[in-house]
């Protein structure tokens, strides 16, 4: 095939690709008429939309190209571990410990987004403004980190600067979102990832059949020896760092258990029975894209790569999955393009849609303007998708050419200071009546503080903290401390509020095919 016709090929996918996005993004307008359906497609999303809406958006080029090529350099092929985990951790036990109780206890409460919902169950207007701080900073540099992968493979494919990458992708996104809300996201997040699922299975057998086949490519890995690693280390069953790879499980998988654009997908979801289906679906979902992917990026080592001095590649590690495909057909690269271009989007999509509707709904209505109709407050949320998609492309471009941080670096802190300030404060809101509003404020501060002084002053942290990655997890797994003890220090909330807080779970039936009653 001639580069002319390799490159028309190419072309071709990613314009019907984009082309459907937008297509769905149109249709969806004329149903977000208010802001409960701008915002949660009105409660009412069935099983399979939510739960491949919440596994594309669980997974993103900061996975497929970030982590799956830095972990699987460090860890060879038991990186394979950090997909089983966010299957199992960040997957079915999410779903399964969060999702029935969220799903009730949200509509309970009338709340939309995570800072509503902290406001509302512990009746504090203050707590409810800071968790959206926290949401509009932390989300920005997020989505940030979603562009720069991307913008190598789509390098490596076409040859164009990565500026166009950038600003190509966060328009058509800006484009589905605002046009269509919460249903054009999520329907356009399921066909996303469907095209991930395909894309991942063929872009892990071709990488397989150019080193020999499944048996051949485990042989050399095994042959392989890097400095203060034992041999066969990339081979073996926990990899070279065990310790390392305990942590990366840990924040990659219960650190979904706090973030607002992955909790947000148990809001809208129908009923407890779509629950149930929709937590198998994502786990299924969760083991063939997560588990491909570092799957993937544990041959790493097996392909072409300049090596520095410090054992770690030249052109850095988000450079290595796109070597590893530089040299397959248009066809496979295409597909492979397509996929990043779908993880990329259904997350950023996600992610914008929690800051417009966090920062609308919490910040402006009822503290910047008293009083805002359903028209303005769904007209301020589109605008505010607009500056926060240009904001995070302007940071994309700012980290990529400066390069401060890896992919990797800037979603750990990123995910450290989202899931460490919530994950403690909303589990223990959903199941314990004692929790309190200091508590909740005390895990805020100190995750939020910790990863900030770890960006800052990274070098001054014992060496176990840091990474940002290990640091992110000692916020989180600090908080499930924080929270409890500091609620049995200070006074009692609000009896009333709690047991109206909690009203939901004794109407609401345990187990039905049908749509979940609950006391309003």
């Amino acid at each position: 095939m001639s580069n002319e016709v390799a490159m028309i090929v190419k072309l071709s996918m990613v314009v019907v690709f984009f082309a459907v996005m937008v297509y769905v993004g149109v249709r969806c307008r004329r149903n977000s008429v208010d802001v409960n359906r701008f915002v949660l497609g009105g409660r009412m999303v069935g099983p399979w939309i939510t739960a491949l809406s919440y596994g594309s958006t669980y997974f993103s080029a900061v996975i497929f190209v970030g982590y799956a090529g830095q972990f699987g350099w460090k860890f060879g092929l038991s990186a394979v571990w950090v997909g089983v985990g966010n299957a199992v951790i960040g997957s079915l036990l999410a779903w399964m410990i969060l999702g029935r109780r969220t799903r009730i206890m949200t509509q309970q409460l009338d709340s939309r987004t995570m800072p509503e919902f902290f406001g509302k169950r512990l009746a504090s207007k203050s707590l409810k403004i800071g968790a959206s701080v926290i949401v509009f900073i932390f989300l920005i540099p997020y989505s940030a980190s979603l562009y720069n992968g991307l913008s190598r493979l789509f390098g490596m494919a076409f040859g164009i600067d990565y500026v166009w990458c950038i600003i190509l992708m966060s328009a058509l996104t800006c484009v589905y979102v605002v046009l269509g809300g919460y249903m054009a996201q999520v329907i356009n997040d399921s066909i996303q990832a469907t095209i991930m699922l395909g894309g991942i299975i063929a872009a892990v057998s071709a990488v397989l059949k150019s080193r020999g086949g499944l048996v051949e490519a485990v042989s050399k890995m095994s042959e392989i020896t890097a400095e203060g690693a034992e041999p066969g280390a990339f081979a073996s069953v926990f990899g070279p760092d065990p310790k390392a790879l305990l942590f990366v499980v840990l924040l990659t998988s219960l650190g979904t258990w706090g973030l607002p654009q992955m909790v947000n997908k148990f809001y809208s979801i129908r009923d407890e029975g779509a629950i149930k289906r929709g937590a198998v679906i994502s786990t299924v979902f969760a083991l063939f894209v997560a588990g491909g992917c570092y799957f993937l990026g544990g041959f790493g080592r097996l392909f072409d790569i300049e090596v520095g001095p410090d054992g770690n590649p030249v052109a850095g590690f988000d450079s290595i999955v796109p070597t590893m495909l530089s040299n397959f057909g248009p066809v496979l690269i295409g597909v492979v393009v397509i996929l990043v271009l779908s993880a990329s989007m259904s997350t950023l999509s996600s992610l914008v849609m929690a800051s417009s509707s966090t920062v609308t709904i919490d910040l402006i209505k009822g503290n910047l303007k008293k009083h805002m109709s359903e028209r303005q407050q769904i007209g301020i949320m589109r605008l505010l998708i607009v500056v926060f998609i240009s904001l995070s492309a302007a940071i994309a471009i700012l980290q990529y050419r400066y390069n401060f941080e890896h992919i990797a670096q800037l979603m750990g802190i990123s995910w450290g200071a989202l899931a460490g300030s919530f994950l403690a404060p909303f589990l223990f809101c959903l199941y314990w009546k004692r929790t309190t509003k200091a508590a909740a404020w005390s895990s805020f501060g100190f995750a939020v503080g910790i990863m900030v002084l770890n960006m800052l002053f990274r070098n001054y942290f014992p060496a176990l903290l840091r990474s940002p990655i290990n640091c992110g997890v000692f916020a989180m797994l600090a908080g499930l401390l924080i929270v409890p003890v500091v609620s049995l220090l200070t006074g009692a909330p609000d009896k009333a509020v709690v047991e109206s807080a909690f009203a939901g779970y004794v109407s609401a039936p345990r187990a039905t095919g049908n749509t979940v009653k609950t006391n309003t």
